[in-house]
């Protein structure tokens, strides 16, 4: 079982900056896809952003693509996802998922098995 835990959450200004992280407890996470995922109030969990277990690669959605950098440190068994230039529609709970999936499935949430708990990001003045 792999546990994630998100941090970095918060209030921030439209055209701010935050930096979400996703503490993994499994020293074996460059087993496993990572994704970020969020979810407004009365909507669907969106994919943000992933990247690839084999070779770092990244995906984003269309949304985020050139604001939002998704990295990893193995070091520390965590991923983060860089926010820049955020918008308010960027306000949701943010989701850390790691899974086993195939390529195809990246930015599919039921493709992922282990969860994070969220952390609220509200882009606000």
């Amino acid at each position: 079982q792999v546990k994630l835990e998100e941090s970095g959450g918060g209030l921030v200004q439209p055209g701010g900056s935050l930096r979400l992280s996703c503490a993994a407890s499994e020293r074996n996470i460059r087993n496993y896809n990572i994704g970020w995922f969020r979810q407004a109030p009365g909507s669907e969990r969106d994919f943000v952003a992933a990247i690839r277990r084999s070779g770092g690669y990244t995906y984003y959605a269309d949304s985020v693509k050139g604001r939002f950098t998704i990295s990893r440190d193995y070091a520390k068994n965590t991923v983060y996802l860089q926010m820049d230039s955020l918008k308010s529609e960027a306000t949701a709970v943010y989701y850390c998922a790691a899974g086993q999936n195939i390529l195809s499935a990246i930015r599919d949430s039921e493709s992922y098995r282990h969860w994070g708990q969220g952390t609220q990001v509200t882009v606000s003045s």
